[in-house]
């Protein structure tokens, strides 16, 4: 049995949920969590307020010097339109407040190991294995080569030390 989860919690729950919900499962299988940055679009969002409501304020400031009906018509028409536009960003406002504060957590959970598919953790790469099989194989060589020069450079000191032992040894047997 498998399932898969999206909710939208509080941002600061989001961790008792995700503990919670991973404990409902053997396995989770994979989880993503989603949250989103809504700096730049809110300060747009004041930006074009604050543009809008001095927008208002000057027709409303033709609205008390116009004379002609049609004008007064045509003002207060304006102004309506106006402040639709401020009530539309207002509630995207509003929108992108509730919204910063929700977080998206989608997760795919498994009660059963045995019903998930086979799939290796990673995939075979033969040609990757080659390179490192290489690699190795010049190491070895390099190690190798080590030793020898350092056995070359130790061979003045230990080629005589041998020798010497072997004769002493040679010379303790012959006593006996």
């Amino acid at each position: 049995p498998n399932a898969n989860i999206t909710v939208r919690i509080p941002a600061s729950k989001l961790d008792t949920t995700l503990n919670f919900l991973r404990g409902l499962s053997i396995k989770v299988v994979w989880e993503n969590v989603y949250g989103e940055d809504v700096t730049d679009q809110y300060e747009d969002i004041n930006a074009k307020l604050a543009t809008l409501n001095k927008t208002k304020a000057r027709i409303e400031a033709l609205f008390d010097q116009a004379v002609e009906v049609s004008d007064l018509l045509g003002i207060q028409q304006e102004i309506i339109n106006i402040e639709s536009q401020i009530d539309s960003q207002k509630g995207r406002q509003n929108y992108l407040e509730k919204n910063a504060q929700l977080a998206r957590i989608s997760i795919n959970l498994s009660t059963d190991e045995f019903s998930l598919p086979y799939a290796p953790s990673e995939t075979w790469r033969p040609e990757v294995i080659f390179k490192q099989a290489v690699r190795s194989l010049v190491g070895l060589l390099r190690n190798l080569a080590t030793a020898v020069i350092w056995l070359t450079v130790y061979s003045v000191v230990i080629i005589p030390s041998v020798l010497v032992l072997r004769y002493l040894l040679r010379k303790k047997e012959l006593k006996k």
